[in-house]
């Protein structure tokens, strides 16, 4: 059960995403939102330059103009919800990006699951690699909120990426809370049927599946094309709201979907995705 939820608030990239995904999530599942926007101290000076009162001042500085942005990233996100009038606690707060990383990722270890938004191509900003970390760092699922939708959060229709491993696995037993809810669900095999376990093949979780109340059908993801253009067709075609998998697994979906390097996953989705790791 998803009752009480992580939300990170970008500060240097445009929130509008993820305070209506978020909102409309507490809205459809009744959770309350622990809302935390982290404006960055980027501040760099040539110390041995400066007196210790100076290099004081330039601090004391960079970390206002930090925590202003982070009030005014939050501001956007209170007025929305106290008019949704959802439960919920918001936190403005300055940090270099070290300690950002470190106080997000533990914060999310005590929360059922994180909500943030999608990496934005073009932004140079540590905004951009939270979403990483959280992922790697806090044993939690995290739902990422594509930042080109602005609809409300929808799971009539959600598609479940399955490969028969221990990530693919994980992703849908954190999920489950949103599975019960939705109206159809898509298993979709990303790896041939002979590369999957036969204990933990697609029949095998659409039989579990089925026990659970919870009937499902089967698509297998083309290989005619690339994996990440397949996924993106598949889930149009089906008019899927959201999409569960596991991240940084070792199938071809996932080494194309997310890449080498971590910091390029999930660029190209445009609905939302819930990953576990």
């Amino acid at each position: 059960m998803f009752g009480n939820i992580l939300v990170h608030i970008p500060t240097e990239l445009p929130v509008r995403a993820v305070v209506n995904g978020s909102i409309s999530f507490a809205l459809s599942t009744g959770a309350h939102l622990d809302v935390v926007a982290i404006g960055y101290e980027r501040t760099i000076i040539p110390l041995l330059a400066l007196g210790m009162a100076a290099v004081t001042s330039v601090f004391e500085v960079e970390e206002a103009r930090a925590l202003e942005r982070a009030k005014a990233a939050l501001h956007a996100f209170d007025l929305q919800a106290r008019n949704a009038g959802i439960s919920y606690t918001s936190r403005a707060m300055s940090a270099i990006p070290a300690d950002a990383r470190r106080i997000i990722c533990a914060s999310a270890r005590v929360h059922d699951m994180t909500i943030v938004t999608q990496p934005q191509s073009g932004y140079d900003s540590y905004d951009n690699l939270i979403p990483r970390e959280i992922l790697l760092q806090a044993g939690k699922p995290v739902l990422y909120l594509p930042y080109i939708c602005h609809s409300a959060f929808s799971i009539r229709r959600v598609g479940i990426c399955w490969d028969g491993s221990r990530r693919a696995a994980r992703a849908l037993h954190d999920a489950m809370p949103l599975l019960c809810k939705a109206d159809a669900l898509t298993i979709i095999a990303t790896t041939a049927p002979d590369k999957i376990p036969a204990e933990s093949s697609t029949a095998c979780l659409w039989e579990y599946l089925a026990k659970s109340g919870l009937p499902a059908k089967v698509i297998s993801l083309p290989t005619s094309r690339s994996a990440q253009r397949a996924l993106l067709s598949l889930a149009a075609d089906e008019s899927l709201d959201l999409l569960v998998m596991g991240g940084y697994g070792r199938s071809p979906l996932q080494e194309r979907l997310l890449g080498a390097a971590a910091g390029h996953m999930l660029r190209a989705i445009n609905i939302p995705i819930l990953m576990s790791h």
